[in-house]
């Protein structure tokens, strides 16, 4: 057995949404200061690195809020495809992809994880995303987990459209998944998002088991 650590490591210098605050990781008390410890402070935006956006996050009104979420659809079998010469996951590249039936959680490496493996620290908007049509040829799957290894499951110019497709159909979505060490095939997944009260997403510990 192996375990796969798919999680980034939030710190200052990780890449945030733009319009979103950075990373405040600073101590408050200090061991050296005479303190009986060290006490740290942490400020940032919940969709920050490795995260779990909740229907809430688009849809508003009465959508499920990340607390909400199943944990059932947060752990178990997943398929992880390689798909690392596209600029937009389309549904025609899906189709022709030959993702194994009764798939039900998808994890999508693509360029992007070429960003971590190389620290990258400014935001790339050329990411690769989701297209709409893809996103409801997920649907039509009976996918219950998409993850992607960019900070959004959609393009950094079409946001909306592939959120709502996917959370109005009850679809959970992580992001900012750093897949750079991890090869095409099957895994379990445990993806254990921050149980934050009314909150549309969450900062998550995500790890594969491979055998």
């Amino acid at each position: 057995m192996r375990i796969y650590d798919i999680s980034l490591t939030i710190s200052p210098t990780l890449p945030v949404w733009p319009g979103d605050p950075r990373v405040v990781l600073q101590r408050e008390r200090k061991i050296e200061e005479g303190e009986r410890s060290n006490v740290s402070r942490l400020e940032m935006s919940v969709h920050m690195g490795t995260h779990v956006d909740a229907p809430y996050h688009f849809l508003g009104g009465d959508a499920p809020t990340v607390e909400q979420l199943s944990l059932k659809d947060l752990t178990g079998r997943v398929y992880l495809l390689h798909l690392p010469d596209i600029d937009l996951i389309t549904a025609q590249i899906l189709e022709k992809a030959e993702i194994p039936p009764r798939t039900r959680r998808i994890l999508f490496k693509t360029r992007n994880s070429d960003y971590w493996a190389n620290q990258v620290v400014d935001f790339q908007t050329d990411f690769v995303g989701l297209s709409a049509d893809a996103a409801q040829y997920l649907v039509e799957r009976s996918i219950k987990l998409v993850g992607v290894d960019y900070l959004s499951v959609a393009p950094y110019d079409a946001v909306e459209p592939t959120h709502h497709i996917l959370l109005k159909a009850g679809v959970i979505i992580v992001e900012g998944l750093d897949l750079s060490g991890v090869s095409q095939g099957r895994y379990t997944m445990h993806c254990l998002p921050l149980k934050l009260a009314g909150s549309d997403g969450a900062p998550a510990r995500a790890v594969l088991v491979g055998v």
